[in-house]
């Protein structure tokens, strides 16, 4: 199933109201976000330069601490939809449960899908992909052990959506080369909180880069993805001020959720996944409060949450959980 949270159309038919009087904490989305400010006319008016291209690689290649090539794409889902055809379709094994794209979109290509719940499972295959950290488990994995894996397959995919918190975690932090067989995913709309920019980057060695690059075209982002991007990248005191700020609110959170009877079962400090005695029960009961959470096919009793924004969202979070949420 291809299901996804940041559906509130779905909860407002369901449960009344608009979208002014919701709370959508069905994402792992910042929602502090980044201050955009304005943007220049030539963003909306002209073609992305190749030496703004070349300056957004540099920006995130300098932010990730990387040192191995850099492809912008619109969006790590737009990296999901390129993996299945680097290589010729055959045996592929995911580390499950994770995000429900990578199985997806490598089905669609004709790729056949092994979800494995250990990462030795995943040996031998064409193609492996581990999401770190995960979602919904926030489960981890240190870059030596991915490394090692790396040796076992054909192609290692690695989707780092969520590690901006947990730089430590990353392939390419220090500046680490990259084997030509792993391919690293970041996200940058979720941390910015900036999702709908449709912004992501791909990081890899040659020619796994060049591969990609003649797959997504001469301009892969809009000229107000890489300007806004520009600006975000190169701020590392908003990077580290939100860091901290996520890390606290994760804790807090993590108390809340005590305090309403639920069971930590992991996450990062973009969203929280908890055990409750009915997950459907507790989603309608937030919903109730119009607060949106999100549920999954494959369990009844995880429910997951990303962190509210403005101190009244945190507020009504609160009351909703003690009304017995």
């Amino acid at each position: 199933m291809r299901d996804h949270g940041g559906n509130l159309d779905g909860a407002i038919r369901t449960f009344g109201g608009n979208r002014a009087s919701w709370i959508d904490l069905s994402t792992g989305i910042n929602t502090v976000p980044y201050p955009v400010g304005s943007l220049t006319p030539e963003a909306w008016t002209r073609l992305p330069e190749r030496s703004a291209l070349d300056a957004v690689e540099d920006a995130a290649r300098r932010a990730y601490g990387a040192s191995c090539a850099v492809v912008p794409v619109s969006g790590a889902q737009a990296a999901i939809q390129l993996v299945p055809r680097l290589i010729e379709p055959a045996q592929a094994a995911i580390l499950s449960p994770t995000y429900n794209e990578h199985a997806a979109a490598l089905r669609a290509e004709g790729w056949q899908v092994t979800e494995a719940s250990d990462l030795d499972a995943l040996e031998g295959y064409a193609l492996a992909v581990v999401v770190n950290p995960n979602n919904p488990d926030g489960q981890r994995h240190a870059p030596d052990t991915l490394r090692a894996l790396a040796e076992t397959v054909e192609l290692l995919i690695v989707d780092e959506s969520f590690a901006d918190p947990d730089p430590e975690l990353s392939l390419v932090q220090g500046g680490a080369n990259l084997p030509k067989n792993i391919l690293v995913m970041r996200s940058f709309g979720k941390f910015y909180g900036l999702a709908g920019l449709r912004l992501g980057f791909v990081l890899a060695a040659e020619p796994l880069a060049a591969k990609l690059r003649a797959m997504t075209g001469p301009w892969p982002v809009s000229g107000m993805a890489i300007e806004v991007a520009l600006r975000a990248l190169n701020d590392a005191e908003w990077a580290a001020q939100t860091t901290r700020r996520l890390q606290g609110e994760a804790a807090q959170m993590d108390a809340m959720a005590l305090r309403a009877g639920w069971t930590l079962v992991g996450g990062t400090p973009l969203f929280r996944t908890y055990a409750t005695p009915d997950a459907t029960a507790a989603q309608n009961a937030l919903a109730a409060h119009h607060i949106w959470s999100r549920i999954f096919p494959y369990s009844d009793s995880w429910i997951r949450l990303g962190l509210p924004g403005p101190p009244a969202d945190w507020v009504r979070l609160e009351a909703a959980l003690k009304g017995g949420a």
